[in-house]
């Protein structure tokens, strides 16, 4: 058995290795490569240890990263594939995320246990999300439902709905298609009424920067749009510093050279919302986003960003 060339970092959830072997299977496309050139590391994270608490209550979406990008600042791992949501947008000194696979379908479905829709619940069901954008816009489109903290990953998720922990969930529908659990999905959610969170449905890869070797080998398997797509959505998100505890939803569309840009930040109880449609040229990504994120903010009162505290 060959030494590999390159060690792939991910957590070790189904959905994350499913994700890690699509990078694997990709390098071995792009390079010519068989199986063996390239070994998948599963890493255990503090996200993936504590599971009795939301989020936001314990530091955040560094806590789905923080082992790994140990990992591969310690050279232990040469890259790290991640869920594009899970990243903050401030990486560790010496890390960047530069590359990312083509983007699947960015939609939320809705797991419904007797009902196909989420307009079909009946007042005072129990939709259960640990996402607190999910939460905003469950609660702006339907304020007489409960929600209530699911944490887990996608087949514990499942599980709690079978044993009637809720009346409905939502999930990322490129994380069914990954897992080709696509079939459970009673609904996919319109993109424009609920948008996605910023990165829904991309691989992203995390390198070291300056690993020319790793690099090389990454740009083979790059997907152009997406990373247009992303860096909207990224300097969306870095403008109004989000993290676990801001529900905010943005996704980019690239037609062509143009690009399409859709924000929206919310209050967690989803009674107050800001919106804000962009569009320009797909190089202007970046100044897009940001952009966007500047207007909004100016849209939104201080009592707003009060709500987020």
């Amino acid at each position: 058995m060959r030494t590999p060339i390159l060690t792939i970092g991910t957590r070790g959830s189904p959905l994350a290795i499913a994700q890690a072997t699509e990078l694997r299977d990709r390098l071995m496309a792009a390079h010519g490569l068989p199986a063996d050139a390239f070994s998948i590391m599963p890493i255990t994270t503090s996200g993936d240890r504590i599971q009795d608490r939301p989020l936001s209550e314990i530091g955040g979406k560094g806590l789905f990263t923080k082992e790994i990008e140990e990992a591969l600042l310690e050279g232990r791992i040469d890259v790290a594939a991640h869920s594009s949501k899970d990243m903050p947008v401030l990486l560790p000194q010496g890390l960047a995320m530069p590359y990312f696979l083509p983007r699947e379908d960015p939609r939320d479905a809705f797991i419904g246990r007797d009902v196909a829709r989420l307009k079909e619940l009946k007042p005072g069901s129990v939709v259960g999300s640990a996402s607190l954008r999910r939460g905003a816009l469950i609660r702006r489109l339907r304020p007489d439902l409960r929600v209530e903290s699911f944490r887990g990953n996608v087949q514990t998720r499942l599980r709690k709905l079978e044993q009637g922990q809720a009346d409905g969930t939502l999930l990322a529908y490129a994380g069914l298609k990954r897992l080709q659990l696509e079939h459970v999905a009673t609904e996919v959610m319109d993109v424009g009424a609920f948008p996605p969170a910023p990165g829904q449905g991309a691989i992203g890869i995390e390198t070291r920067i300056g690993d020319k070797r790793v690099h090389e080998l990454m740009a083979a398997v790059h997907h152009k749009e997406t990373g247009e797509a992303l860096a909207a959505e990224r300097a969306f998100l870095g403008v109004l510093d989000g993290s676990c505890r801001t529900p905010i939803a943005a996704h980019a569309l690239i037609k062509g050279e143009r690009l399409q840009f859709h924000g929206i930040i919310l209050t967690p109880d989803g009674t107050e919302a800001h919106e804000i449609r962009e569009e320009g040229l797909a190089a202007d990504a970046v100044r897009i986003g940001r952009q966007a994120g500047e207007a909004v903010c100016a849209k939104a009162s201080p009592a707003f960003f009060e709500s987020w505290a």
